[in-house]
């Protein structure tokens, strides 16, 4: 095994931030500790051509893109990207429009794919001389209670690599080998499954609407998302467990024209192209603290949530803003202040968002027991016939709080 060399721009004898990931989170963290002359190196196990076009999440929040704003990150964003200010509710095939803009002092969201933050992301590490290992494999994580903990792995030409390093960023998401390599009981997980399952749809198909739509239908949930002038993003409320074969694309659209049909409306729902058809287990999770040792866990790897609101992209971006500064706090004034504060700032904004988007998911599936569904029904009545309720909803959707 080999120790891997790398060169740094500060003092020779700084250990580097070893990153795990190179999503959201972890090419965020690798910007700004590159921004703070703070060393780091990123290892990630697929190649550049996959994490730069692997569609995830589309929705930026306010404050996300304000933060990209801020550190120089957000240039191809504010100029490609569209900007909503409303989302529609659509109930017994009537719509209901909701002007969270209005109602939250002029924020909005920025409808701006995964993949793009994460190729924005990358270019500017890369243009600023930054180090990431694509195609790694066998990654291991050795002494995280130490003060130097080390990461092995092997590099994509088969040779076995060994780094020292100071700290530990998991941005690997929840399948990562960053949360499984804490021992069993040093972390508490808490773990919800919703007992709904979403047919996820991704269609070269001209978005339909001008905001996200999100129908309550007697056979189910259904959602229309926007992506880009060309691509559309769509989801079905479908049993857990359900089978993707079971989806013809026929069936797909037949479901999705009823279920997001209106009534006394010339609206219609564009076809094209299915691209991408998958079966989503709505849960959710979160580990706590979410740190062990020298080890940090930040987005997907610390905490799963479900896509309703678009907080997973954002929470992630907010844990790397949160990591980052503290890092470069460490490395910079000697200050542990802002590590050993990490998780409870990180977790405060983490679970808020959890009961938000479960809030969000009992208000517009259908449940198994009617009571239930009734109960999301009137939760959305009131959602739509109170200006205080809908403001408390304006704030938390789109980041403003």
């Amino acid at each position: 095994m080999r120790q891997a060399h790398l060169e740094w721009t500060i003092q020779s004898t700084a250990l580097p931030v070893v990153i795990i990931g190179a999503g959201p989170a972890g090419l965020m963290v690798a910007n700004l500790l590159q921004r703070a002359d703070v060393p780091c190196v990123v290892l990630e196990r697929g190649t550049r051509e996959y994490i730069e076009t692997r569609p995830r999440a589309g929705m930026l929040e306010d404050r996300s893109a304000r933060m990209l704003e801020r550190h120089g990150l957000a240039d191809r964003m504010l100029t490609e990207s569209d900007t909503h200010t409303a989302c529609e509710f659509r109930i017994d095939g009537k719509a209901h429009e909701l002007n969270y803009s209005e109602l939250s002092d002029g924020k909005t969201h920025f409808v701006y794919p995964q993949q793009e933050v994460v190729t924005d992301l990358l270019r500017q590490y890369l243009d600023g001389g930054g180090d990431i290992r694509f195609e790694v494999s066998d990654v291991e994580l050795q002494d995280q209670l130490e003060e130097t903990p080390s990461v092995s792995w092997t590099s994509s030409d088969g040779t076995r690599e060994q780094l020292d390093c100071s700290f530990i960023a998991g941005c690997d998401g929840f399948h990562g080998v960053t949360r499984k390599s804490i021992p069993a009981g040093a972390v508490k997980e808490f773990t919800h499954q919703h007992g709904i399952g979403w047919l996820s749809i991704l269609a070269e198909a001209p978005p339909s609407t001008e905001k996200v739509i999100y129908a309550l239908h007697a056979d189910g949930f259904a959602g229309h998302m926007l992506r880009s002038s060309t691509v559309s993003r769509f989801y079905l409320q479908v049993p857990v467990g359900e089978d993707v074969d079971n989806w013809p694309d026929e069936k797909v659209w037949s479901e999705l024209h009823k279920r997001l049909a209106l009534r006394d409306s010339d609206w219609t729902l564009t076809e094209g192209k299915i691209i991408e058809k998958r079966v989503l287990d709505m849960r959710s999770h979160v580990v706590e603290p979410m740190r062990y040792g020298r080890l940090y866990l930040l987005g997907d790897a610390a905490h799963i949530i479900t896509p309703m609101g678009g907080k997973g992209m954002n929470l992630a971006l907010n844990d790397a803003e949160v990591f980052a500064d503290a890092i470069a706090s460490y490395y910079h004034h000697k200050s542990t202040t802002g590590l050993d504060d990490y998780s409870a700032v990180c977790l405060r904004r983490v679970w808020r968002a959890q009961e938000f988007s479960q809030w969000m998911v009992d208000l517009v599936h259908r449940n198994e027991q009617p009571f239930l569904s009734r109960l999301g029904h009137a939760r959305l009545q009131h959602l739509i016939q109170s200006r205080e309720a809908a403001a408390s909803f304006a704030h938390m959707y789109v980041g403003a709080n």
